[in-house]
């Protein structure tokens, strides 16, 4: 039973894509392996077999390793809330809220549900492949450190500390990562690799040398540019799209500032037939735009104002009037409606907010967290829906009279009396093809015949050969312990 870990020098230098393409190719060798990330943070979470929540990368991670995702595989989530405060999520399960001034004093008591999980999948499994968070080199947070080192330590895991060398300087990325670390950390680390490279690699080879001169550790190579990243569940929405398209029916999203499982839109980004706009703040909503997605999010009440801060419930309003169509999706159903109380300050101060009024409904946030996968069938089309919903608060109101699916024969979701405007609580439902077909046929859209999970998993068959291709990837599995 052996393990690594793939640390980066920085966030997003690409550590959850080499730790799911490595995965794929262990697998491909007959081992039986596994991902983990001992602490993540994200919004974008995924619902898991046995009923918790981990962050998004995990669960392609675990797909790669031809597994069902559990929450083991990402022990402790933290879910932000505002800009200094996050809803701690471990072993799948909401443990508290708390302020990020607080949190240094929580890790010591989440090192154990940490080592608890890494432990269950080590005895289960050949390989543990375990990605870090942020970067080794923030030795300010060294105390009590979960993520990085402090695990790598405590569970004697070897370490290769990946750099970004599109963002440039990654020969300080590396060697100064080295310098900061004290001499027991720098020990754990057995090599270093290069991350996305353009261009032809052969033209880095002087610094490749000067960064495992000056180190002392193990090159496992340099690993060009994965074009077709953006096919992949994204866990950060910077990361989403498909190359702009020029035409198409136009789909607009929403970029709420605490936008939470935006993979909804991974299929869509995919068609060929759809142009998506994911719309920042301070942009108006697109005149020619045919949807307009109001997607999930962590708060949402602070975002209704956010979203009105922007003067998007106006665009709205004359996107609607136009004949536009509106989906609501889980918060974002929520905001659709004539309002969001919070009586419990669950999500923030306690209080009630007005809601955009695009649906007869209203919200109450409750403490009882629906956390749970399904299926149904989506009532205008009768196609099947496989989703799942993770959300607190219950929806009430005239428009579930008209449901958007029944799940298990029970109505969920609400639609409008002329059929613009929809809501619905679950997430996941355009990963199924015949459903994402028939729907946007109803927007006068038209669907590829392509199947989204194929092409994720044909993707990432690509990123094993790619990693293949580029590293030394028997030379980084034989380095695990």
């Amino acid at each position: 039973m052996t393990a690594l870990m793939i640390q980066g020098t920085g966030s997003n230098v690409g550590k959850s894509l080499l730790v799911a393409g490595l995965c794929r190719a262990a697998r491909r060798r007959g081992l039986s392996v596994v991902p983990f990330k001992p602490q993540n943070m994200s919004n974008n979470a995924a619902v898991t077999a046995d009923g918790g929540e981990i962050g998004r990368a995990q669960a392609l991670q675990a797909r790669a390793a031809g597994l069902e995702p559990v929450v083991d595989m990402n022990p402790v989530l933290l879910k932000p809330e505002s800009e200094t405060g996050a809803q701690v999520i471990v072993q799948g399960h909401r443990l508290t809220s708390t302020q990020a001034g607080d949190y240094a004093a929580l890790r010591p008591r989440l090192l154990g549900y940490v080592m608890d999980s890494f432990n269950r999948l080590r005895e289960a499994h050949d390989l543990v492949l375990v990605e870090g968070a942020g970067s080794p080199a923030e030795v300010n947070l060294r105390a009590n450190d979960i993520a990085n080192m402090g695990f790598a330590r405590a569970a004697d895991v070897p370490v290769v500390l990946a750099g970004d060398i599109d963002r440039g300087g990654v020969i300080a990325q590396i060697v100064g990562t080295q310098a900061v670390l004290d001499q027991g950390d720098a020990a754990q680390i057995v090599g270093f690799l290069i991350n996305r490279f353009r261009g032809d690699p052969r033209l880095f080879d002087d610094g490749y040398v000067q960064i495992a001169e000056r180190t002392g550790w193990r090159g496992y190579g340099v690993c060009p540019w994965f074009a077709d990243a953006w096919k992949l569940p994204a866990e950060d929405a910077l990361d989403l799209f498909a190359p702009a398209r020029p035409s198409g029916l136009h789909i607009v999203c929403l970029a709420l500032s605490r936008i939470a499982n935006f993979d909804d839109l991974d299929p869509l980004a995919q068609e060929p037939g759809v142009r998506l706009t994911l719309l920042g703040p301070g942009r108006a909503i697109p005149g020619d735009a045919d949807l307009v997605i109001v997607p999930g999010t962590k708060s949402t009440r602070a975002d209704l104002a956010f979203l009105r801060a922007q003067g998007w419930d106006v665009d709205l309003m004359a996107h609607y009037r136009r004949g536009g169509h509106v989906l609501g999706i889980c918060g974002g159903y929520q905001m659709l409606g004539r309002s969001v109380a919070d009586p419990q300050g669950l999500e923030g101060a306690p209080g009630l907010t007005p809601g955009l009024g695009l649906l007869e409904i209203d919200t109450v946030m409750t403490g009882d967290k629906r956390l749970t996968r399904v299926q149904g069938a989506h009532v205008a089309s009768g196609q099947p829906l496989d989703g799942y919903e993770i959300h607190l608060g219950r929806s009430h109101g005239a428009d579930l009279a008209r449901p958007f699916a029944l799940v298990d024969g029970v109505a969920e979701g609400a639609v409008s009396a002329d059929g613009r405007v929809a809501g619905t609580y679950l997430h996941g439902m355009f990963a199924g093809d015949a459903f994402r077909a028939a729907w946007l046929a109803s927007l006068g859209g038209v669907a590829s015949d392509a199947s989204f999970g194929k092409t994720v998993d044909a993707t990432l068959d690509a990123l094993a050969d790619h990693l293949e291709a580029s590293l030394d990837v028997d030379g980084l599995l034989a380095a695990a312990r």
